[in-house]
């Protein structure tokens, strides 16, 4: 597989190796140890979560408080883009956030480790979207930051997503007591 090292310590960009031919393709989406050593990876998964949203459907930027998950997301079905954005207090890159296209065709994975808010914008007619959490999902401890924060200046390649309630009346990054 092939890692591309992102701008914010710790998100790493993973190629994995496709088998294909004319029947169809194959590759591994995880292995502990090859994950491990190749992208740093050491942490467990203990949730694995799958979502459908149609085009221009923006869910994010997302976040737990207190209990802080680590994702490795991919897109299975369709292409959206997607979203880090570093909030670990005193890191050198906070309220920096870094961008990739996921695909079904390009079979790019995302890690996007504890301490970041997480979000994505669906390109394509649908999109299938899959991944493995750190920690597990708790309502009570969820956050979320406004997508279009101007402090952020994220180039969301949709000018007016389709938003959930709670997006809608997310905070600024300045605002939040992180």
């Amino acid at each position: 597989m092939k890692i591309s090292h992102s701008k914010l310590k710790g998100c790493v960009i993973i190629e994995p190796r496709v088998f294909g031919d004319d029947r169809g393709f194959f590759l591994e989406t995880f292995q502990a140890v090859r994950y491990e050593q190749e992208a740093g990876i050491d942490l467990p998964f203990v949730q694995d979560n799958h979502s459908r949203s149609a085009r221009g459907v923006l869910r994010g930027l997302h976040f737990q408080k207190t209990k802080p998950q680590g994702k490795l997301v991919r897109v299975v079905r369709g292409e959206v883009y997607d979203v880090a954005v570093d909030i670990r207090k005193g890191s050198a890159t906070f309220g920096e956030w870094e961008g990739v296209i996921l695909s079904e065709d390009n079979k790019k994975q995302f890690w996007v480790p504890p301490g970041f808010a997480h979000g994505f914008v669906v390109l394509s007619d649908t999109a299938d979207f899959e991944y493995k959490c750190t920690d597990y999902y708790d309502p009570s401890d969820e956050g979320s930051i406004l997508w279009s924060d101007p402090d952020l200046n994220i180039p969301w390649p949709i000018a007016n997503p389709a938003l959930s309630t709670k997006d809608e009346n997310a905070k600024r990054l300045v605002d939040l007591r992180l």
